[in-house]
């Protein structure tokens, strides 16, 4: 059995789409089509059912998905540990949310190195739903992310929560606030539903983004009204940028360790989850 079988009806498994599937893996379709016919000469059973409606899974596809993802995981953590250097204990992949990095990744990978020191550590940042994917993949350890992707084989924690307030540089109340000139904040769909729910007449906006420091250099630039993490908010206040809305609601946004679930019992991955707990316990 090679992984490129397994990597294959994986994909196909989220697109239900041969099509597709080639696409993204970047392969013809009867690349694709020829590696889910080996995998499926080599277990003896069809995984797949295909028809006009689409492309789905029989009985003996979905009693092979929990395996299939277990062996991708396993795959990729045996390659990973024989290509770890020789000189250090473990190597430990850690995906940190691309809003928190820039107020907390210099204590957390301190505390990382300090719980472990003769560990090895790959630090990047990205977004939840792709940290949720390497994780299932075993091409990350840990991750700290806002948004869970509720599956079988991942192990969510909430671990802290962070708050939001709105800034302006051209509006000290809501009364104020010029609608053409604010800027949507689309860190995260519980973040988004706080905001529709307490500002439903600033939720249609011409400008939006979705990354804190972008959001904090269009208001440095440009001006204008926007959510951004309360640190950066006092950064900008200090440097006298923006001021508070004062009667605009404070937000907030859980924070989550996440890491696969057969690792929920291992001890490098609790004391991981409280050294990031600890950081937003009150001082």
């Amino acid at each position: 059995m090679q992984i490129e079988w397994i990597e294959t009806f994986l994909d196909l498994l989220d697109t239900r789409s041969f099509n597709k599937s080639a696409e993204r893996l970047n392969i013809t379709q009867s690349t694709v089509s020829a590696r889910i016919n080996a995998l499926e000469t080599e277990i003896g059973k069809k995984l797949f059912s295909r028809s006009r409606a689409g492309t789905n899974l029989t009985a003996a596809g979905i009693a092979f998905e929990p395996h299939a993802r277990g062996l991708r995981h396993s795959w990729s953590e045996a390659v990973r540990a024989i290509r770890a250097t020789g000189n250090v204990d473990v190597s430990i992949r850690i995906g940190l949310q691309t809003d928190l990095a820039s107020t907390h990744i210099g204590d957390w990978v301190a505390q990382f190195q300090t719980l472990f020191p003769s560990a090895e550590f790959y630090v990047e940042l990205d977004y939840s739903n792709q940290m949720c994917n390497d994780l299932l993949a075993g091409n990350l350890d840990f991750a700290v992310l806002y948004t869970p992707k509720f599956m079988p084989d991942l192990h969510f924690e909430t671990v802290g929560r962070i708050n939001l307030r709105m800034i302006s540089t051209v509006a000290r109340s809501l009364d104020q606030i010029d609608a053409d000139r604010y800027i949507g904040a689309n860190y995260a769909p519980a973040f988004d539903r706080q905001h529709q729910q307490q500002l439903p007449h600033l939720s249609n906006t011409r400008l939006s983004c979705g990354q804190n420091s972008a959001v904090a250099g269009i208001i440095s630039t440009m001006g204008g009204t926007a959510y951004v993490l309360e640190e950066t908010a006092q950064s900008l206040l200090n440097q006298g940028i923006a001021k508070l809305v004062v009667d605009a609601p404070v937000l907030y946004q859980d924070v989550y360790a996440a890491f696969h679930m057969r690792h929920r019992h291992s001890l490098t991955h609790q004391r991981l989850r409280d050294a990031v707990n600890a950081h937003f316990r009150p001082k």
